[in-house]
């Protein structure tokens, strides 16, 4: 019964979506208040009857109702609560049906937003985000059902899922489920996908005020802008963290040493960042010059496309990849609608063309804007190096009928200088003025980070000099870092002049009163040590392979791991582990004791490698058991990582997301804008003209 709840409550939720996208439309183009309100009151209803069906569907995973196909299939007696729940988005048909539900939360939210400056685009910001709503909980209901329940044919003898009993059916409920894909039991896939999500679901909000902006002939402003600054920081703060954690879960789970490999999906998740990282720099000169009307509209909708199209990679199983699901009939569907809303959307943005001119023209390369523009030419140039190399499989099989996959040297190749430029003009941009620069000045301002980076180049190459293309990459991060440093430096020494404050206080304060600026910076810091992290894995990464008995040793750099027994013992969730007992010496020093282990999931027939890990704060020493001998034990194959700077990455990442979190923080001048009403004033909707 409660399945059956949770489907009328889906059905109940794409019927208002779909009374929302038409009566937004139709309010906004007739001038009607009523039905604006009538379709705000429409898109609100929907959170509540998706939050029904996701409750009903975890309630189904939490008491194993193995009548469902769902539950079955990604469920099982084995697996723990914890689980259960997070399988809610562990197989295609729950991670849609998750997808929609965080859709609908942030449109909820939006709408609960005040809408004194903004109540001429409301209909269309409503009939534009539930459009995508609709699409979603459509696909759900229609094609990829969570509530659909397995069905025994006596007379065939086949079992099959379907949400009304077929012909001849009769109800079928498994003994036990196929359980949870082994390799999302880890935390960073337990985290990574609600984060993704809610990166990609968060990127419709200022889709949908940009086509709102363009449809009502107000794209010009930049109000549109500041209505959904905070909207996409939150979105892109959620999308760099699900970026983050999938490399944990990569470099935890995946066996191969290394947090990012140019997987399909992960490029998938990258270009919607990239695009988004741009709009969210060039929206400033937008706001600062009124340049670059019509390139933030562009940015904006392919940050949109782009985060549906990832969707459409990871959930039709169009790519192989270890983060996909199986092939299944939401491909021709995504195609469909991110083929009529891409183009759209370019119809409404040529339609506004002439009325989108810029209120400024670039005076000189040589300033703020110019900088700004040439890294959105790098991020775009970066998006499409990663796109092609994501897409080309696709194509070869379409065109040859045999799949030419792309490998991870393509990628950096291609994009390894273009995100070079991009450091080097993350590191300038700040001492570059509006409208001009002078080279003089711009020279004596840079001239103390640049010979301090000289210096810690030098001090690098004399230290690695069999890796001189590292003494490049350490020197441009070092630049950029000094960079970074020196600005926040001059700024906590004029206010330690002007107002007589010690330096902490100067520094609290400077950034409390310029935190988007400030916070900007702090992101830029935790950039910068992320790419260390890659710089690590680059150049100086090693990794060794031996086969050991007990008592033997094998050596990597100034490490060597001593063997000394294996073990196999029967582990929780229906596993089977065996286990090896290791030291790891550091010269002659014993520093840890270390046991890889290799668990084998009996139900699905699934080997898990898990490493175990020796961290120190300039590397990890990463060891993973690959193989043994099955009879008595008697010797066991290792291999070996050796990964400098690695916990560099992540410590980079935590430090992203606070600067985020300083940049975004609302002042008091601007806490009115993120104040929710409880009970809008939908009655007292004034006209609203059409655009």
């Amino acid at each position: 019964m409660l399945a059956e709840i949770g489907w009328f409550a889906l059905v109940m939720a794409f019927g208002l979506s779909v009374y929302a996208t038409l009566g937004g439309a139709w309010g906004g183009a007739r001038g009607r208040p009523a039905l604006v309100a009538s379709a705000r009151n429409a898109c609100l209803l929907v959170f509540p009857f998706l939050t029904i069906s996701v409750g009903a569907l975890v309630y189904s995973l939490l008491r194993l109702d193995f009548s469902l196909a769902y539950v079955a299939d990604v469920s099982s007696r084995a697996m723990s609560n914890f689980l259960r729940v997070t399988a809610l988005w562990g197989g295609q048909q729950g991670s849609l049906l998750f997808w929609a539900w965080l859709m609908s939360a942030y449109l909820a939210a939006v709408m609960l937003r005040r809408w004194d400056g903004d109540r001429d685009q409301l209909p269309y910001v409503i009939a534009v985000a539930t459009l995508t709503m609709a699409f979603f909980v459509g696909v759900v209901l229609f094609i990829s059902n969570p509530f659909a329940r397995l069905w025994h044919n006596p007379m065939t003898q086949e079992i099959v899922s379907a949400v009304f009993r077929p012909a001849g059916g009769m109800p079928y409920a498994a003994q036990d489920g196929g359980g949870l894909n082994p390799l999302l039991r880890h935390f960073g896939m337990i985290g990574h996908p609600p984060t993704t999500y809610l990166g990609f679901t968060g990127f419709v909000v200022p889709y949908a005020f940009g086509i709102a902006a363009l449809l009502t002939g107000k794209a010009g402003d930049d109000a549109w802008i500041r209505s959904t600054r905070r909207w996409t920081l939150f979105a892109w703060a959620f999308l760099s963290l699900g970026l983050i954690l999938g490399g944990r879960w990569a470099y935890d789970v995946l066996g191969w040493g290394g947090f990012w490999g140019w997987d399909p999906v992960e490029n998938a998740m990258l270009m919607p960042w990239l695009t988004a990282t741009a709009f969210l720099h060039s929206v400033m000169i937008q706001e600062r010059r009124g340049m670059l009307k019509i390139w933030n509209l562009i940015l904006i909708v392919l940050t949109y496309a782009l985060a549906l199209f990832g969707t459409f990679i990871t959930r039709t199983g169009v790519v192989g990849s270890v983060h996909a699901f199986a092939r299944s009939a939401l491909g021709p569907a995504f195609f469909v609608f991110i083929g009529v809303t891409f183009l759209g959307s370019m119809g409404v943005l040529f339609r506004r063309w002439k009325d989108l001119r810029g209120e400024h023209e670039l005076e000189s390369a040589v300033s703020r804007e110019g900088v700004f523009l040439l890294q959105n030419l790098l991020f775009l140039a970066i998006t499409f190096a990663v796109f092609w190399g994501t897409v080309f499989p696709l194509l070869s099989e379409l065109a040859t009928g045999t799949k030419i996959t792309v490998g991870p040297p393509y990628f950096k190749q291609v994009t390894g200088p273009l995100f070079a430029g991009l450091l080097f003009l993350m590191g300038f941009a700040p001492l570059i003025a509006w409208r001009k620069q002078g080279l003089r000045t711009l020279g004596k301002a840079a001239v103390v980070p640049v010979l301090g980076s000289l210096a810690v180049a030098a001090i690098w190459g004399w230290a690695h000099r069999m890796h001189p293309a590292s003494i490049f990459a350490l020197w441009m991060v070092s630049l950029v870092l000094l960079l970074v440093l020196y600005e926040f430096w001059k700024g906590i020494q004029a206010r330690v002049r002007s107002h007589g404050e010690p330096p902490w206080t100067a520094a609290l304060r400077l950034v409390g009163r310029n935190r988007r600026r400030y916070g900007g910076y702090v992101v830029h810091l935790g950039v910068l040590m992320i790419a260390l992290g890659f710089v690590g894995d680059t150049y100086f990464k090693q990794e060794t392979q031996g086969t050991l008995a007990a008592g033997e040793r094998l050596t990597i750099g100034e490490y060597s791991l001593e063997f000394q027994d294996l073990q196999s013992y029967p582990g929780s969730d229906g596993r089977e582990i065996v286990e090896a007992s290791a030291r790891l010496y550091r010269g002659d020093k014993q520093v840890a004791d270390l046991h890889p282990r290799r668990d084998f999931f009996v139900v699905q027939e699934q080997p898990v490698t898990v490493p175990a890990v020796y961290s120190t704060f300039e590397q990890d020493v990463y060891v993973l058991l690959v193989g043994w001998e099955p009879i008595g034990f008697q010797s066991t194959t290792f291999k070996i990582y050796l990964n400098p700077l690695i916990n560099w990455a992540w410590l980079g990442g935590g430090v992203l997301i606070v600067g985020v979190l300083i940049a975004g923080w609302p002042t008091r001048a601007t806490a009115s804008e993120l104040t929710y009403q409880l009970r809008p004033r939908l009655a007292r909707t004034p006209a609203v003209g059409g655009g």
